[in-house]
């Protein structure tokens, strides 16, 4: 059966045997229903960012400052929680706003200005890095209401030890996957991604797409950097950065399953959580500080490549 093809679900059939391989070497803590909780709890942000970067991706926009807006949140929601006693309320839906201004601010530089995708928003983040520091005083920022009482909104357990994120997640999953297939749009933003240029000339509005790709992404990754500094109760400056490599790792191994090279959710979903069981096996079975970065490497390497012969096959298919 061709959905059932290693070529279409590949990652699904590595994240089984990862499985297989740690519960047979780590049989008394890893094959433990509190070592699913603690992955899917602990990975429903890395998901997030990972959604955030699908919608730009299909119209071949590359939004490399996701993890400062994420990071610029974080701190922001913990500065006015702590030093300015704000509501809950309020500091989320501020963080949000500043969060589209971000994603605002890349569509001057991507779209209206021009500059490649990579350039602008690489560019755009050490701006945001720089808000960050400027903060935060590059030192975290909590304190006990921040920690225990905005904590509940992150850590409480709602159903079978899963905590609200994991929730919020899979409510802006389907929402995307709704948007990419089973809309018009999502046909309009893949065409702009496959031939901008084609698209263009039918009439589909690519300007508009990548402006409301690029605030998408904005508005999920900020929305993301305020879930982990409730789940750590604290605004970090480190925090956001580090779920980039993550993200694009899923989002790439993700489009070389079951849309056959296209940047898909269930994809990015699936590769998160193969990212995610791998990492913590090899925390389980005490391997070097080093074992997960060079997992991660090996993961996006191997989807890059994945993905080049998916369009070199496609390729060699039209012609």
């Amino acid at each position: 059966m061709k959905p059932l093809r290693f070529g279409n679900i590949g990652a699904v059939y590595v994240g089984l045997i990862i499985v297989v391989y740690f519960s047979v070497t780590q049989p008394d803590l890893f094959p433990r229903s509190t070592t699913v909780q603690l992955i899917l709890n602990q990975n429903s942000v890395a998901a997030l960012v990972a959604f955030s970067l699908i919608v730009p991706m299909c119209t071949r926009v590359f939004d490399l400052s996701i993890g400062y807006v994420m990071g610029m949140t974080s701190v922001t929601a913990a500065y006015l929680i702590v030093e300015r006693q704000l509501s809950f309320t309020v500091t989320i839906v501020l963080c949000l706003l500043l969060a589209l201004g971000a994603g605002l601010l890349n569509v001057v530089l991507v779209v209206m200005l021009g500059i490649d995708s990579f350039i602008a928003t690489l560019a755009s983040g050490a701006f945001f890095q720089a808000v960050i520091l400027l903060i935060s005083g590059n030192v975290p920022v909590s304190d006990q209401r921040l920690n225990q009482d905005f904590g509940k909104i992150a850590n409480t357990e709602i159903i079978f030890g899963l905590t609200p994120p994991v929730f919020v997640a899979i409510v802006v999953g389907l929402l995307i996957w709704w948007l990419l297939e089973r809309t018009v749009t999502g046909r309009r933003l893949y065409a702009t991604g496959f031939n901008e240029e084609a698209a263009r000339l039918v009439g589909v509005q690519t300007r508009r797409l990548k402006v409301a790709g690029l605030l998408v992404s904005a508005l999920v990754s900020g929305l993301a950097g305020v879930l982990v500094t409730a789940q750590v109760g604290a605004g970090s400056p480190e925090i956001g950065p580090g779920y980039l490599l993550t993200s694009f790792a899923a989002v790439f191994l993700g489009a070389t399953q079951f849309r056959g090279g296209r940047f898909n959710v269930q994809g990015a979903a699936v590769a998160v959580l193969v990212i995610a069981v791998g990492s913590a096996g090899l925390a389980i079975s005490g391997a070097p500080v080093w074992g997960s970065s060079m997992f991660l490497g090996i993961i996006l390497l191997s989807s890059l490549a994945l993905r080049r012969y998916e369009e070199v096959r496609s390729k060699t298919r039209n012609a």
